[in-house]
């Protein structure tokens, strides 16, 4: 029987819409991607920069959460530490109930997206809107998002306008602006209404204890000023040390994500209102989220903790490209889910097949801004799952085989002579799934090394 995997694999195929439109969006995205790492100069020593200041924060990770906090409570505001996604949501309704907040805005987060936030908040009675354009599409569409930076990648505009058309209840016009000028419309009646905002952060300067937030929209600003309460939901690894060291993220940040020099807005949050200023939140929290991150320190996926969630490694991977990113099954997809998914777990799902959704090209890597090893890391899951024993005994004799054939050439000219021998169905057969999704390829009736030996006799 098919597992969960394969069978959204299957309906990923399936569904043409999908494969056309994941693989142009993130060839485009991919494209300007490049020009943008040539237009900044010298990429390979931006990257490497930004690895060291990733390395070096998740290596004195408690050191700069302690900073952190310190700093964001001289400033008024009020740090929560939240052990996994129950405690984080505990934490989020008991502020919003004594606030007497009842209307909640929120930008995009990828955080809120992995606890269920949403659903946990709707279950105690609170009014959660999304306020980013493609998080509003799938909330009223009842979906999650596909996509770290284009949620609504995966769903096509007769989709939008169907959701839209619902929520207004008459028939909105067939054309992109109109759609948006309507949800524009929502979104501001949200916004002046809502009584707390919730976002997560790109990144917190832990020598300034401000929460930085990178939109395009705008959102994120108006979530984090308009209301009187403003929860900040914070990856416990998404520090920076200094104002210097984000300087060095931003510049690659939106460079990769979308081919941008900067995204539109970027804005620093950090303490309540003071008397002079006309916006801003009376109360101000940053909820500092584990849910099993300190579980990778000390650990080979150690590594895994860098990302700076840009979607580069999505944009640049073949199987990403063809499957999209709900058939992987957890909020993360593509190379960084694949990694991410069997560590932080969650919804009772066997995440062990995630790591063999890769071909091992290495694109993911050579996109990856902050050079984090994704197919290394990859390769130690399924070192894992194999020690683990959770791999099929028909499998693991292929591999010891194929080794044993690999190590000894006269088992592998023997190997290769048989196998030219049998016919081609009976070969895929016995290669079974592998076959299932690759072309099986003639063997050729004069091996290499033969020709090889050909022609280092006609050389003599």
């Amino acid at each position: 029987m098919p597992s969960a995997f394969q069978r959204r694999v299957e309906r990923a195929l399936a569904d043409d819409f999908l494969r056309m439109a994941v693989p142009q969006g993130t060839f485009r995205d991919d494209d300007a991607r490049r020009r943008a790492w040539a237009e900044l100069g010298a990429a390979v020593r931006w990257r490497e920069r930004a690895r060291r200041i990733r390395e070096h924060t998740v290596r004195h990770l408690d050191r700069y959460l302690a900073l952190a906090a310190e700093r964001i409570e001289a400033q008024g505001g009020r740090v929560h530490w939240a052990a996994d996604a129950a405690e984080a949501a505990a934490a989020v309704t008991a502020i919003l109930r004594a606030a007497g907040a009842r209307r909640i805005v929120k930008s995009k987060s990828m955080v809120t997206e992995e606890i269920r936030l949403n659903e946990r908040l709707e279950a105690e009675g609170f009014e959660v809107v999304e306020t980013d354009l493609g998080e509003y599409i799938l909330q009223v569409a009842g979906d999650r998002p596909s996509h770290i930076i284009a949620p609504a990648m995966h769903m096509t505009r007769r989709q939008v306008r169907a959701e839209l058309s619902r929520v207004a209840g008459r028939e909105l016009p067939d054309d992109a602006a109109a759609l948006v000028a309507f949800a524009r419309e929502r979104l501001r009646e949200a916004f002046l209404a809502a009584d707390a905002g919730i976002t997560g952060a790109n990144f917190v300067v832990a020598e300034a204890g401000a929460v930085v937030l990178v939109s395009n929209e705008g959102n994120g600003r108006m979530v984090a000023s308009l209301p009187r309460v403003h929860i900040a939901i914070v990856g416990m690894e998404r520090l920076v040390p200094r104002w210097e060291d984000l300087g060095v993220l931003l510049e690659l940040l939106a460079r990769s994500a979308t081919g941008q020099k900067m995204s539109v807005y970027t804005t620093f949050a950090g303490g309540v209102r003071r008397p002079d200023e006309i916006d801003g939140p009376e109360e101000f929290h940053v909820i500092f989220l584990d849910n099993g991150r300190s579980r990778l320190l000390g650990t080979d996926f150690q590594e895994a903790l860098h990302c700076i969630r840009c979607g580069a490694c999505q944009n640049a991977c073949p199987v990403y490209r063809r499957i999209g990113g709900h058939a992987y099954g957890g909020v993360y997809g593509g190379p960084i889910g694949a990694v991410l998914m069997p560590l932080l777990g969650g919804d009772g799902e066997d995440w062990g097949e995630l790591p063999w959704a890769s071909s091992l090209c290495g694109a993911c890597h050579e996109a990856c801004p902050v050079l984090i090893p994704l197919p290394e890391l990859l390769l130690r899951h399924r070192r894992d799952e194999v020690e683990a024993g959770r791999v099929h005994a028909a499998q693991r004799w292929a591999m010891r085989l194929w080794g044993i054939a690999c190590a000894h050439p006269a088992a592998y000219r023997l190997a290769a002579r048989l196998a030219r021998l049998l016919p081609r169905s009976l070969v895929s057969a016995a290669l079974g799934a592998w076959t299932a999704g690759r072309d099986l390829l003639p063997l050729s009736a004069r091996p290499f090394h033969a020709r090889w030996a050909a022609m280092r006799t006609a050389r003599r």
